[in-house]
């Protein structure tokens, strides 16, 4: 771990002198006490303060900065909605509202430190509140997306044991249809104006709560958050986190790879269910002293993405592969975004075509980041540093990522094999606690020294990571390992194809072969489909390996995919290979 950091280090202070790290009109550096000390535990200089807490020990000390005059003028948090409505809170408002959020979890909801609290709610800046409110009043907080169904929340609610959900009117019949097998559940508080039997109003509760509360005095390792997995290979699991492990393991992220300071403006335009939405919603930007810019976006638009990066003065932006992908499809080059100058993106495997294209069209590059719910970032295209398009950058530190083979030995450069990260001797402080209530899969993690992310991939000469597939998605044909993810990429290069998964499927003669299942483009959905078949496997066959290219497909329109909006290639495989026992 010491001679990863020592050769790590001078990559960070070459970053720190590049003019991005000076406030805007300003040339002194960015030397911010507070994400410089907890960067500096990142970075094994410091040790993991024994106590710890996000709101009383990062957002209230960047209140206090803010009323000394020592932060730029930036609101903490903005809020539109797609009716043009908007929000604002300084550190400040966002601490005095935080603390009545959290006096009404205590009082009305009668909720005492440790508990649990499910909050499943759209883009309203009640989420946000609530994310803190729990932290000051050392409840757990268990964030779900809006598109969960009744059958969805019901497990949940079983699963982590909450005693409090909070959701709006729409989601509500959900919850209620369900209450018979939520045994624990005590409270359930309403977001919005209307009112329900049996429900407090959050809103009308605020109007009358104290601003008054002191913040719990929490451990590092105390249990803070709790995110469900994708449940891409089976029912979610819980991914519990500490306050350390996101509180005080993002700082890197954001300084280096968001490269954001308190001048700027990040808006990140991940659903609140998912863990992306901690990364670049919360965590990052807030230890930075940044701003968190937030659109209610009910449906995602491209013309909506690119009229909103127009108007507002966004520095920072972060949105999946599949939306940049819908982005430059859109032709985003006649529109100006005058303050954009960083463009992140995570969740899945950027399409080099996709980076390219964007780059085209905005003169900005994508800067690709790598990381699990179970994580902070592992890998990033960091902001200076040379990016290799279709690469998941290098590592980033606290962790030591390596390679390795199905015993957990290091396997030499340029070899494939699974991504992990090193926890022996020392686990790095933000990898996850555990899968709560389940120990049998947190053990099933490790092997040897190191924790197994289940995705697969090399690193080549320069130390960069390169995804191939999930674990369970390489196809094995006649002897041919094959990751879905580059015969994906090959496709989507052609303007035939809007969406596309890479799955397994039987065949007698060489075991499995690739099949892909494909969602045309719009101009293409009358074309011949057999010619197009043709017209598509060629095409792999020039851009990749030629035994890579699917001698299988079928066009359907659309994919199956989870809640957070990741492809299920389980599912899809799943199917292909129940044709078997079928005939």
């Amino acid at each position: 771990m010491r001679a990863f950091l020592k050769s790590w280090i001078p990559q960070c202070l070459w970053i720190l002198r590049s003019p991005s790290r000076t406030f805007h009109g300003n040339n002194r550096l960015l030397t911010s006490p507070i994400v410089s000390y907890y960067e500096s535990i990142n970075q094994g200089e410091r040790e993991l303060p024994e106590y710890f807490n996000f709101a009383s020990d990062v957002l209230d000390k960047w209140t206090q900065l803010e009323k000394s005059g020592k932060k730029p003028p930036n609101p903490a948090f903005w809020w539109v909605s797609d009716k043009g409505e908007e929000v604002k809170w300084s550190f400040e408002e966002l601490g005095s509202l935080s603390r009545k959020a959290a006096n009404v979890l205590s009082e009305a909801c009668g909720l005492r430190r440790g508990d649990r609290v499910v909050a499943i709610l759209p883009r309203v800046p009640e989420w946000w509140l609530l994310n803190v409110a729990c932290m000051r009043a050392g409840i757990v907080f268990f964030p779900g997306t809006t598109l969960l169904t009744a059958k969805d929340i019901l497990y949940r609610l079983q699963a982590s044991k909450a005693k409090c959900i909070v959701t709006n009117e729409t989601l509500a019949p959900a919850v209620e249809s369900v209450l018979p097998g939520s045994q624990f559940l005590k409270s359930k508080l309403l977001v919005g104006q209307g009112r329900r039997d049996g429900w407090l109003n959050l809103q009308e509760l605020l109007a009358v709560a104290s601003a008054d509360q002191i913040c719990i005095k929490t451990r590092s390792q105390d249990p803070m958050l709790v995110y469900f997995t994708s449940g891409t290979t089976g029912f979610p699991k819980m991914v519990l986190h500490s306050y350390s492990s996101y509180g005080i393991g993002f700082a890197t992220t954001g300084r280096y790879w968001l490269d954001l300071t308190p001048s700027d403006i990040m808006w990140n335009t991940s659903d609140t269910g998912w863990a992306k939405s901690a990364y670049g919603s919360v965590f990052s930007p807030w230890i930075c002293g940044a701003c968190v810019f937030v659109h209610s976006m009910p449906q995602f638009l491209p013309e909506v993405i690119a009229e909103t990066l127009s108007r507002y003065p966004i520095t920072t932006f972060c949105t999946p592969p599949i939306a940049f992908r819908m982005l430059v499809q859109h032709d985003v080059s006649s529109y100006k975004f005058p303050s954009l100058k960083h463009c992140v993106t995570g969740g899945e495997a950027l399409n080099p075509e996709v980076f390219s294209k964007w780059k085209i069209q905005t003169g900005l590059d994508i800067h690709e980041g790598y990381g699990q719910s179970e994580t902070v970032a592992i890998c990033a295209n960091l902001k200076g540093v040379k990016i290799k398009p279709g690469s998941l950058g290098k590592p980033v530190p606290p962790y030591d990522v390596q390679i390795v083979d199905d015993h957990g030995a290091v396997v030499p450069k340029g070899e494939e094999g699974t991504i992990a990260i090193r926890v022996k001797p020392t686990r790095p402080f933000c990898l996850f606690s555990e899968y709560l209530d389940n120990p049998e899969k947190t053990a099933a993690t490790i092997c040897g020294d190191f924790y197994l992310t289940g995705d697969r991939g090399f690193m080549d000469e320069e130390g960069y990571i390169w995804f191939v597939g999930r674990a369970d998605d390489i196809i094995n044909s006649a002897g041919y390992r094959i990751g879905p993810f580059e015969v994906e990429s090959a496709l989507i290069e052609h303007p035939a194809v809007a969406e596309v998964a890479v799955v397994s499927s039987p065949d007698p003669e060489r075991g499995e072969v690739v099949k892909a299942f494909i969602v045309l483009a719009p101009a293409f959905a009358s074309h011949d489909q057999k010619k197009l078949t043709l017209e598509l496997q060629q095409h792999v066959k020039k851009v990749t390996a030629p035994y890579k290219y699917p001698r299988k497909m079928e066009f359907v329109q659309d994919l199956p995919k989870t809640v957070t909006g990741k492809i299920q290639r389980n599912v899809l495989r799943s199917k292909e290979w129940a044709k078997v026992k079928k005939v």
